[in-house]
């Protein structure tokens, strides 16, 4: 159903929609948090580096096409690549004036290689006339955004300093699917205190709600940052490789098969990284995780129809 995977990957996913494989380039729009600079907080999340979760971002001092060059620079190192999607990663990609986004974005979209436009940001910074350009721009290329929900549950939520309730996000859900743009929605695995019975509520709540996309991020604690001070004044522990393997697999099982996975784990800065260590095999971990599911066989009906890879 799926080609390789019994759910819907981004891999797959790209690959229908353009015809071949395409990538994500990182870049960095000059922005910062309003959970750092005073309107909401001035520390951000609980779990949040300095990097503003763009710690593999290209360089803010350059230009948008710069950064988009830098990037497809190390990219076709390493892969045959040709066509990318600008991914405006760190910190919260809507938190400026609409002429500036309107500027960053349109130059993006305009690299001759660049086939689509994806933007990280938060539920709370979506007004108005920055819907309504992210719209427009739609109608030229692909735009997609990506909110950082994490969890639905608000004794989390106040934990992890999200800074916003679960109703403002339903009405940035609502809000951006009237104008036709896809939703991604970044959740996490492991935030303290949290049961797989928690997680997996997160799940089949995001089911019930107008989304394309997920990604289900694994916790990391990094340097820096306070769930670093917790974690090594032992308030809480992280999940062992196995455990992470287990509750991937249930919120897979959860899911709906409409909704794209974007993400099953994720990077954490080999320099800023506290735990679990065993995330920086990554390759590993992922092949780990798919030769489990390929020994579990089938659920709701997903069955393996194609070889798996080792």
């Amino acid at each position: 159903m799926w080609g390789e995977k019994p759910y819907r990957s981004l891999d797959y996913h790209l690959r229908e929609r353009f015809g071949e494989k395409i990538y994500k380039v990182s870049l960095d729009g000059g922005m910062t948090c309003p959970n750092r600079d005073g309107h909401i907080g001035s520390k951000g999340c609980i779990f949040c580096s300095a990097g503003g979760s763009g710690d593999f971002a290209a360089d803010r001092r350059l230009s948008v096409t710069e950064q988009i060059d830098s990037q497809i620079s190390s990219l076709k190192d390493k892969k045959n690549a040709r066509h990318y999607i600008a991914y405006f990663q760190a910190y919260t990609n809507t938190y400026a004036s609409c002429s500036y986004l309107r500027e960053i974005f349109t130059e993006a979209l305009s690299h001759p290689d660049i086939v689509g436009l994806s933007v990280g940001t938060r539920p709370d910074c979506l007004p108005g006339d920055v819907v309504g350009l992210l719209s427009e721009l739609n109608r030229t290329k692909p735009v997609w955004i990506e909110l950082g929900l994490q969890t639905i549950h608000e004794k989390t939520a106040g934990y992890i300093r999200r800074g916003y309730g679960l109703p403002c996000f339903d009405s940035a859900v609502h809000r951006l699917r009237q104008e036709g743009l896809d939703v991604v929605v970044h959740t996490i695995l492991g935030l303290p205190h949290e049961t797989a019975d928690d997680i997996l509520q997160t799940i089949e709540y995001l089911n019930n709600m107008d989304i394309q996309g997920i990604k289900l991020q694994l916790l990391h604690v990094l340097k820096g940052t306070d769930l670093a001070a917790d974690f090594l004044a032992g308030r809480f522990s992280v999940m062992s490789q196995e455990e992470y393997t287990d509750l991937v697999i249930s919120c897979l099982e959860h899911l709906s098969p409409d909704i794209t996975v974007h993400r099953l784990t994720g990077d954490g800065p080999r320099d800023l990284l506290i735990a679990p260590m065993w995330s920086t095999r990554k390759r590993s971990v992922l092949n780990a995780l798919h030769q489990e599911l390929k020994n579990r066989g089938t659920w709701q009906g997903r069955l393996y129809t194609a070889p798996y890879p080792a």
